[in-house]
């Protein structure tokens, strides 16, 4: 790539801690290429908010990016950047700017409007030569289309769920688990105290990792993961014999906002966002209130909910996402473009960013869960990647 170069960078989707570091690493990365880098604002509404005759939005949306003013960025969580969850491809009627062309929208089937020929000429107006987008499954497929259309993209993979497909590791993993066993462990005062039983719901859509980390370094009595439908009878059954065994008389579980009953729904509300998702959550008040109901036992039901992706990175997200930014701007340097950062058996490399819309990732439910217990359970570490994937 020749020198004085332009290339963007955007943060899409759930905020997680490590993607300022991410940012910091991209920018001073650059300076040893002499190349600009361009913040754009706000995820994929940077690319739908842009009226490329309107200089008013470019500014608005848009954030050019130095070693300057990156200096401390690093040391908070959250995003300088922000974020939406925002589809061009999939846009509702009534969110389309007035300003986006009749011949660059596209309506679909399913009534919603494709504007990726707009995202493109924002992209050509703001003289950006490739991007460096950063999020989980749903903000990457977008990036994915964008390579599609011929635009150069490299990939960085964050969400707290660890959920996209290509990578064993995303940003903002660790320190949702950390997050969590943390609570778990000072909760643990209150629910002996009281000698309750603890439900611990955590964010996860439909991955059961948080719940099963957590569950497994907290050391709780049972885990309950999405990829696995459970039983009422069973599960309470198994927390009335573990408060008894429990010399302090008390039993914890956690449960991941996407899991489910046998034959049941996984509980939603709201409408569904632009990737086709309503919000999770309430699946442990639902556990909690039977045992209650059944048993007579009172509880205590806590939801980690944003708590688990608030605040500054643990150390592994820091060096993660210092480590695939500085990989991210090397390939763009390269020319290796359509790819995506991953770690793979705890070494770092980038795979197809097709990868992420291809599949998607779950728990290995024979390697590192007892369907029959509700338990965490890994039988052999020898051999083994630090991830165990």
């Amino acid at each position: 790539m020749n020198q004085n170069r332009r290339i963007g960078i955007l943060t899409g989707g759930g905020d997680v801690p490590g993607l300022n570091a991410a940012i910091k690493s991209v920018v001073n990365r650059a300076q040893d290429y002499d190349v600009n880098i361009l913040g754009l604002r706000r995820g994929w509404w940077s690319v739908v908010g842009i009226d490329p005759d309107n200089p008013r939005t470019i500014d608005e949306l848009t954030y050019p990016l130095s070693q300057e003013n990156v200096r401390t960025i690093d040391r908070t969580g959250g995003t300088i950047l922000h974020t939406s969850r925002t589809n061009p491809s999939n846009m509702q009627p009534d969110n389309v700017p007035e300003f986006v062309r009749q011949e660059d929208r596209v309506e679909k089937e399913n009534g919603r409007i494709d504007i990726t020929d707009h995202a493109l000429r924002v992209l050509e107006a703001l003289k950006l030569d490739a991007l460096i987008p950063i999020g989980g499954d749903d903000t990457l497929s977008y990036a994915a289309r964008l390579h599609q259309e011929g635009f150069q993209v490299v990939a960085i993979p964050k969400t707290m769920d660890n959920d996209v497909f290509g990578t064993d590791y995303c940003i903002g993993f660790s320190t949702a688990v950390t997050r969590s066993v943390n609570a778990i462990t000072d909760v643990r005062t209150v629910i002996g105290s009281h000698e309750r039983i603890g439900i611990i719901e955590l964010f996860g859509r439909n991955s059961g990792e948080t719940s099963l980390f957590a569950a497994y370094l907290a050391d709780v009595n049972r885990a309950i993961i999405s990829e696995v439908p459970f039983d009422f009878d069973k599960l309470i059954d198994f927390l009335v014999e573990d408060r008894e065994n429990n010399p302090s008389h008390y039993a914890i579980m956690t449960i991941s906002e996407g899991a489910h009953p046998v034959g049941g729904e996984i509980v939603e509300t709201g409408k569904e966002d632009a990737f086709g998702h309503k919000k999770l959550g309430g699946i442990g008040y639902l556990v909690s209130e039977d045992i209650k109901k059944r048993t007579g036992i009172k509880t205590v039901y806590q939801q980690m909910a944003y708590l688990m992706r608030s605040g500054s990175p643990d150390s592994l997200d820091r060096m993660v996402a210092v480590s695939f930014g500085n990989l991210a701007l090397d390939q763009v340097i390269l020319g290796h473009t359509g790819r995506m950062v991953a770690l793979q058996q705890g070494n770092y490399t980038t795979v197809p960013i097709q990868l992420v819309i291809s599949s998607q990732k779950k728990v290995d439910v024979t390697a590192l869960y007892d369907a029959e217990n509700y338990q965490p359970k890994v039988k052999d570490m020898l051999g083994k990647p630090m991830f165990l994937y």
